[in-house]
């Protein structure tokens, strides 16, 4: 049977509707295990509100309508930190907060231990890098074993995989906070949690806004555009492949996560063998370019270039804190102030995604206003 991924171009009156069918079309009841709990597992690549780097409070609102209306109301909400991510200061500033409130979604945070321990987990499939990674062992939480998981991505380029959605959101989730020891191999990383995932869930699911899409430097400091497309799909690397496509790129060539998921049977990141349903989005081509910027300019050096080779100095030093230091201060204090609050403030204004995401400050949820139809 062919992998399948459901794409619908929506508006933003109509969106919560839109995403709920979408998640029909995909065949989201069939993936999951509906007597499991389903984890939604959100993606905050910036607290800040940045328009294309956060899950949107409409995809995740109408991704909770739909669970519920196929009867899976056991839901919870986990999130991680990264360097440059505040977990609370992101789940507020995008407005996740009042739906979390207002759908009774109790949020665990994979970084406290009342809420969950890091277990060591022997994988069953065979490992590209991890155990290289971290000799001592793969620790995974163990809240996560025989539930249920639905990503929720945005359509963006990522400095580093040249695209990031589904297999990528992944990451902080299952790994700690030495995340950072795997950049230099993060494509092999992303294959090996990917096959972890298919050992350890009852269920996988994604579904990604493309509502206002990424291109650029990402997975914060990007130039948004409106695209008014949304995605889902149960095969991770197909949805990666098709969000690929429409961006320009070309998923087997150009993304080395795809092709390595796809090479090892992990999914279909070959377009031509993806069932696409809903709109035709066949002769989609943004022309997406990933670029540079000064933050990814010293990883390529480090990760990548000329010092990989004595990383370990850096990132598993506590030389580390400077980096962390100088990442906060670049995104934070110079970034948000000086250039990227004017873009969100603009799309606030200008743009009906931006009015929709004001109408989630002001109204705090929209589940009122636009309940699916029952079955």
């Amino acid at each position: 049977m062919k992998s399948k991924v459901a794409v619908l171009r929506t508006t933003p009156e109509t969106v919560l509707e839109d995403y709920v069918r979408l998640a029909e079309l995909a065949g989201m009841d069939e993936a999951l295990d509906a007597s499991a709990t389903t984890i939604l597992k959100d993606n905050i690549s910036w607290h800040f509100p940045f328009p294309g780097a956060n899950t949107t409070p409409w995809q995740l609102e109408a991704v909770v309508l739909a669970l519920k209306k196929h009867g899976m109301n056991d839901i919870t909400c986990v999130q991680n930190k990264t360097v440059v991510t505040d977990a609370f200061k992101g789940e507020d500033l995008n407005g996740y907060v009042p739906i979390f409130q207002e759908h009774d979604i109790p949020v665990l945070f994979n970084f406290k231990d009342e809420d969950m321990k890091w277990i060591k987990y022997e994988p069953r499939a065979e490992m590209l890098v991890l155990p290289r990674i971290y000799p001592e062992g793969i620790y995974i939480p163990d809240y996560f074993f025989g539930k249920n998981i639905i990503h929720l991505p945005t359509v963006k380029c990522h400095i580093y995989t040249t695209t990031t959605g589904a297999m990528k959101n992944a990451f902080g989730g299952l790994l700690n906070t030495k995340r950072h020891y795997t950049h230099s191999w993060i494509h092999e990383t992303l294959v090996d949690l990917l096959a972890i995932q298919k050992e350890i869930h009852s269920g996988i699911f994604a579904v990604m806004d493309g509502t206002t899409a990424g291109n650029g430097p990402g997975p914060r400091t990007m130039f948004p555009e409106i695209k008014n497309v949304i995605l889902a799909s149960a095969d991770q690397v197909a949805i990666d492949a098709v969000a690929a496509k429409m961006m320009g790129f070309d998923p087997l060539a150009d993304l080395k996560y795809v092709r390595l998921a796809h090479d090892r049977g992990l999914g279909t990141g070959d377009v031509r063998d993806i069932e696409i349903v809903g709109d035709d989005v066949s002769n989609e081509n943004w022309q997406f370019e990933v670029g540079d910027n000064g933050a990814s300019r010293v990883g390529d050096i480090l990760w990548f270039g000329p010092l990989k080779g004595i990383q370990k100095l850096f990132f598993h030093t506590p030389l580390v804190h400077l980096f962390v230091a100088g990442s906060e201060v670049y995104h934070d204090y110079y970034r948000w102030p000086i250039k990227d609050r004017k873009i969100f403030e603009d799309w606030m204004e200008k743009t009906g995604w931006g009015q929709l995401f004001a109408r989630y400050r002001e109204e705090g949820t929209l589940a009122d206003t636009a309940k699916p139809a029952a079955s």
